[in-house]
């Protein structure tokens, strides 16, 4: 699910995976790894910041040239690449020494994830691109799953899929007490970026088609997910 701009929102990421059958479809090889899918928690959608020096982001070409932080995943250097910035693949661990020496200008972190982790110190501008949504996979071993009565497991799916829906809930009101905290510190939030623009840049949805070859990627579901939230 680490595809640009494949949800729109974290709203629409738990309509589409936790109150459909497509999240079912996404983890239907979970049998292969003996394990059941149950539901899909939040992990935060991920944006942009910038360091004070760069300026704030509300268009596309204003990340050309911008070397920003993403995780070590080929899917997000892949992603930065294109827009023109330059991806500095980092652990997590690595980031605020980065920002503050000026090997990383930005970061691509949720409101909450910046706070929490203590990486925003040096960040001046904040805008909500929404480009890539993260989710926390809920599952049982399918061994001792096997064992249970189906009254049973359909009582654990409900707990698994009120787990998932909890976690959404705190993540959106720590987002809100995040961006506070970073408001009191002196950045400044861009609500409305074009966000189309960034999408146009990276030719999405064709862009996916870059990993067809992947034995994980599917294009019918792919489709699927694109189109729910983008009719």
């Amino acid at each position: 699910m680490d595809l640009p701009f494949l949800f729109t929102s974290a709203e629409e990421a738990n309509e589409v995976l936790n109150s459909t059958d497509i999240g079912e479809q996404i983890f239907a090889d979970f049998g292969d790894y003996d394990l059941v899918y149950l539901a899909e928690g939040d992990n935060g959608m991920r944006h942009v910041s910038t360091v004070k020096s760069w300026g704030q982001i509300e268009k596309a070409d204003d990340v050309i040239g911008l070397k920003i932080r993403v995780p070590q995943s080929q899917m997000y250097t892949d992603c930065w690449s294109t827009l023109g910035a330059t991806p500095v693949a980092l652990a997590l661990t690595e980031l605020t020494t980065a920002l503050s020496n000026g090997t990383a200008q930005a970061q691509d972190n949720a409101t909450y994830h910046e706070v929490a982790n203590a990486t925003w110190d040096d960040i001046g501008y904040f805008s909500f691109i929404n480009y890539m949504w993260m989710g926390c996979t809920m599952a049982a071993n399918k061994t001792a799953w096997g064992k249970l009565n189906e009254t049973t497991q359909n009582v654990l799916r409900e707990k698994a899929k009120e787990a998932a829906q909890f976690s959404f809930d705190c993540i959106a009101e720590d987002n809100v007490t995040a961006r506070k905290t970073m408001e009191e510190g002196g950045v400044q939030f861009c609500d409305n970026p074009d966000i189309d623009s960034f999408k146009k840049k990276l030719g999405i949805p064709a862009y996916y088609t870059r990993y067809a070859s992947e034995a994980w990627y599917d294009q019918s579901l792919v489709d699927t997910i694109y189109n729910y939230g983008n009719k």
